[in-house]
């Protein structure tokens, strides 16, 4: 227990103080492993330690690859050719480039598995188009930060991998195609208000129209990037490779697609690409070293078992329980990104969630819907300063349309909270388990 509260004061001081997430985590677990070890010298090797076998893993080289698939896929040409598709898509709708923006984000967010890269893709692929055509930027901004996150639901997704990984071991093919339904339900909400707003006549009224050499014309174009999705899907739901083996072939194939069959990727943006991947791996891989380290201590002190009996002792009612994680994991969220989110609350509410007989699948698409709602709220969240930096828009203008866009949402993550089908029917059909 005592190590438990030091683990939260420090955090959360720490924290308050404006201290970076990973450093808040490593240095509240140093000070707790300082009372359960039997000097300061042993606390610092244990702590390293624990780092580094937690990085030990073939699972995590994944994340560096897909991080590094995602960078060039931003300046390879792919975003336009996505967006130039989901015109033909839904470009017929009333309110044609928000909705535009949601499906972009949506195949983007699938291919690079980033909600900040689809953001940033997106938005700044669709603003200056917005603003010409009359839209209310701070609106159109909102529809961006709202529905970017989707892609951390529809795979190939890194944050379903970190889940894996913290979660002993659940399978990541089920948990991508576990993602797909519940992707879908997000980006679809956003739309809905969308749609409402232009049949109100709050927004612009027109319509791309194509005709069908036009539509197949462009449909072609992005074919090569649709591609890499039945690629990875394929074969990681055929087990032809893993999803290590899948994050290698995602970029491998996008710097050929960048480079030779769209090029427009240069060896200067290749190298700048990599430079930026590097940084991202880093800071994903020291938040999962530090994180590793105080779910190790939470386990071998006992206080995540204590934690999650006083759950439980608190109610046995699935639906309630449920009810009351969704509600700390929203209010949580706004404070953390998706990574330590997952690294830090997985180990405390699965093993409570297990035992009231939830899926470990479903418990896991649950927790990163929630948490891919924290994205994109204040004060933190990553791609509200993405889509206000690239529409152009103050943050005070860009906070208030997203209420009901995100009232949806919440919606939405109850219908997959307790209809559990919606997470575990696809995995069955196609690959004939749940977990």
């Amino acid at each position: 227990m005592f190590e438990l509260i030091i683990l939260g004061i420090a955090f959360t001081v720490l924290l308050f103080y404006g201290v970076p997430v990973s450093f808040c985590i490593g240095i509240a677990t140093l000070l707790a492993l300082f009372n359960v070890t039997p000097d300061i010298t042993t606390a610092f090797v244990v702590s390293a330690q624990r780092m580094t076998a937690s990085l030990d893993s073939f699972t995590l080289v994944a994340i560096p690859l897909f991080i590094l698939a995602g960078a060039m896929m931003n300046t390879g040409g792919i975003a336009l050719r996505l967006v130039d598709l989901a015109k033909v898509v839904v470009g017929w709708l009333p309110g044609s480039m928000a909705h535009i923006t949601c499906v972009a984000n949506a195949l983007f967010g699938a291919i690079s598995g980033s909600a900040s890269a689809s953001c940033a893709a997106v938005g700044s692929s669709m603003s200056p188009l917005q603003r010409k055509a009359g839209y209310d930027m701070p609106f159109c901004a909102a529809v961006n930060v709202a529905s970017s996150p989707c892609g951390l639901l529809i795979p190939p997704s890194g944050a379903l991998i970190v889940y894996s990984l913290i979660s002993g071991g659940t399978p990541v093919d089920v948990l991508f195609v576990a993602g797909y339904i519940p992707g879908i339900i997000m980006a679809a909400a956003v739309m809905v208000w969308i749609a409402w707003k232009a049949r109100k006549g709050d927004l612009p009224q027109e319509v791309y129209h194509y005709s069908a050499a036009e539509a197949f014309k462009i449909t072609l174009r992005a074919l090569p990037s649709l591609l890499l999705i039945i690629i990875i899907m394929g074969g990681i739901i055929g087990g032809i490779f893993t999803a290590t083996e899948a994050a290698g072939v995602a970029a491998l194939y996008t710097f050929i697609l960048g480079k030779f069959v769209y090029k427009s990727l240069s060896w200067k943006s290749l190298a700048k690409s990599t430079l930026d991947a590097a940084v991202g791996t880093a800071v994903v891989m020291l938040m999962v070293g530090v994180s590793m380290t105080m779910s190790w201590l939470l386990a071998s002190t006992g206080s995540a078992k204590m934690l999650a009996e006083a759950i439980i002792n608190f109610s046995d009612n699935p639906y309630v329980l449920m009810m009351l994680f969704n509600v700390a994991l929203l209010v949580l969220g706004t404070f953390l990104d998706i990574t330590p989110g997952l690294l830090i609350f997985t180990p405390i509410f699965l093993p409570v969630a297990m035992k009231l007989g939830i899926s470990p699948v479903h418990f896991g698409i649950i927790i990163t819907y929630n948490l891919c709602i924290g994205v994109a709220t204040p004060p933190v969240g990553s791609t509200l300063f993405i889509s206000a930096r690239v529409a152009n828009v103050s943050l005070s203008l860009l906070t208030r349309p997203l209420i009901p866009m995100f009232v949806l949402e919440i919606i939405g993550l109850f219908l997959v909270t307790y209809i559990p089908a919606l997470s575990l029917w696809l995995p069955e059909v196609v690959l004939g388990k749940v977990g």
